[in-house]
């Protein structure tokens, strides 16, 4: 009896070791996400959906403000994120549901945030404690509102704000009294898209311009080293290619010089998408971007939120790391290189055997493990006796595991945001598919859990995990993404053999990209650049030895390089190759 009782002591103590304070994330971040609140919204069935972010650091915390939330969360440590519930729009308002696309500012030591309009019936609010949610109104109309705007404080005191959501027209920009709010002058364009030269900005999941012209929305400004980044999202929030492109200038109004690539774009992989967001600094003045990941499943606002890791070289270039941007990586310490946050911890179970409790219709049980936040699978209902189980293929070394739920048959009546639900599940793992240890056991979780990610204190060998359903927040047990990451325990891919670039005569905004398959890879990742030296945007290809590309600049030389993935680690990038 009292050996039984030690061992299960034992077990106990080893299953707590597993799970101390994390030091890494995956994106989508784990946050509670609203509902959406707009019923029309929901023609295949109610779902999560949110957009728009931006995240300022004010007294040593983050705080992150997105569309349609009812409120916003705040951060110690830009992992763990509580949820402050918060109508900001008045009665009046009542055409409006909440906050859309937020303007956050710093002034002084007060915080302000606006959300978007085009009437003047719109509160600006201020808060000194928003950490215990007290606001008060600055100004109770601003008369000239604005959608998608966005606030800059610059060093010598003067107060900006800038919006525009368009196909048609530019982005504006204007001063304000930063006292009263009123504006000094009348607002100036800012820029308009110029897809006819800059071949990312045409609309369309391919970058055709098939049938309406990009988008340009969600502005907002950061400065450094004396100069002005103005960062805008295009050309459409349905598409994978959504991203934030960025503009230099030596005013906060301009003239604007464009870089010609994206700041911030994620194509291919999990979690696709990068655009309308916004760039902070964490408490060791490294920089981040937050953006808008593409979901677009059940609606096209279908959407989530991403952390990406972001800064300016030595020329002042700004830049943003989205390479395995959906894996795990370091969130902010002392000492962390910003350019180094990825673990480098490999996704294990990409398109690996599969087994489940049951099927519901076509959501077929693969859907859970092809690298696809679109497609999931799921059970016949949300009972507690459906589970999931993924073979690794080999007794690989487990350091994370993502659970990304799916909403299937959520209850109508989840509209906006919702409180005291949760997900309460188990995680298993096994040598041989017979004989189970307890990984994880969230059987009395208490919170929404919606994009779950476990980091393990200790990483574990082991070649099988299950996830078995204890309780579902609503609707069927459902998963987009059952993605476990640490190291196959094997060799590396092979460099990648004949790559080549072919840049069209008819249109130099677009290339064929092909090379020759290696064959202990799953996926590839393409980078791409201006520069030799600056191949700071990446395609990730899964299952594919070739790419059809729209998205460059017509009037720049391009220098591409590619390395070859599996789930022990990544080849050697190829030699940069010159494309004119």
């Amino acid at each position: 009896m009292k050996k039984n009782l030690l061992l299960a002591f034992v077990m106990l103590a080893l299953v707590s070791a597993l799970h101390a304070q994390q030091k890494t994330y995956c994106n989508p971040i784990n946050i509670d996400y609203g509902y959406t609140p707009i019923p029309n919204f929901s023609e295949w069935g109610r779902h999560r959906a949110t957009a728009d972010p931006v995240v300022v650091n004010y007294k040593g915390e983050y705080y992150m403000f997105s569309t349609n939330q009812w409120g916003y969360w705040h951060s110690p440590d830009m992992l763990n994120w509580t949820f402050h519930a918060r109508k900001f729009l008045r009665p009046q308002n009542k055409v409006y549901d909440e906050l859309c696309a937020p303007a956050v500012g710093i002034v002084g030591d007060t915080m302000l945030v606006f959300g978007s309009t085009y009437t003047s019936e719109f509160t600006i609010w201020m808060s000194t404690n928003p950490k215990a949610n007290e606001w008060t109104a600055l100004v109770d109309n601003f008369e000239i509102g604005g959608w998608d705007p966005a606030f800059f404080t610059d060093d010598d005191g003067k107060f900006y704000m800038y919006n525009g959501s368009s196909n048609r027209y530019p982005l504006y920009g204007i001063e304000l009294d930063r006292k009263t709010m009123k504006p000094k002058g009348t607002r100036k364009e800012m820029y308009l898209l110029e897809s006819w030269r800059y071949g990312w900005q045409r609309f369309g999941e391919y970058m055709d311009d098939s049938f309406l012209d990009g988008f340009i929305e969600g502005a907002t400004v950061n400065k450094n080293n004396g100069k002005y980044y103005l960062q805008y999202g295009a050309p459409g929030t349905e598409m994978s290619g959504y991203a934030d492109g960025v503009l230099v200038g030596k005013t906060p109004m301009g003239p604007w010089e464009a870089q010609p690539d994206p700041l911030s774009m994620k194509l291919g992989g999990f979690a696709r998408g990068a655009g309308h967001g916004a760039s902070f600094q964490d408490n060791q003045k490294n920089w981040w971007h937050v953006s808008t990941i593409q979901l677009s499943s059940k609606n096209n606002f279908e959407r989530r939120i991403g952390i990406w890791p972001a800064g300016f070289d030595k020329d002042d270039v700004m830049w943003c790391n989205t390479v395995f941007g959906d894996y795990p990586h370091y969130i902010p310490s002392a000492g962390l290189d910003i350019k180094k946050t990825f673990t480098g911890w490999m996704l294990l179970n990409y398109n690996k055997p599969v087994e489940v409790s049951s099927t519901l219709g076509g959501y077929l049980p693969n859907n859970a493990v092809d690298e696809s936040m679109k497609t999931y699978w799921s059970a016949e209902t949300g009972k507690a006796s459906e589970w999931i189980k993924t073979d690794l293929g080999n007794l690989s070394t487990v350091n994370a595991i993502q659970i990304n739920y799916a909403d299937q048959d959520a209850d109508s009546s989840f509209l906006g945001k919702q409180v005291n639900i949760k997900h309460q599940y188990k995680l298993w793992s096994s040598l041989d598919g017979k004989k189970w240890t307890i990984l994880v056991d969230k059987s009395n979780n208490q919170i929404d859990v919606p994009h779950e990610y476990i980091e393990l204190t200790q990483p574990i060998q082991t070649r099988y995990i299950k996830l078995e359903n204890v309780a579902m927040p609503t609707g069927k047990f459902a998963i987009s993404g059952l993605r476990v990451f640490g190291n196959g325990n094997g060799s590396k891919p092979d460099a990648v053999k004949d790559f080549m670039v072919l840049r069209t005569e008819k249109d130099k905004r677009s290339a064929w990209i092909r090379w020759r398959p290696e064959n202990k890879a799953y996926a590839y990742n393409i980078y791409y650049g201006t520069a030799p030296d600056k191949l700071y945007n990446c395609i990730m290809v899964h299952n594919a030895n070739e790419y059809w590309f729209r998205g460059m600049d017509k009037l720049s030389t391009y220098y591409y390089s590619i390395e070859a993935i599996n789930e022990n680690g990544v080849s050697e990038k190829t030699k940069v190759l010159e494309v004119k």
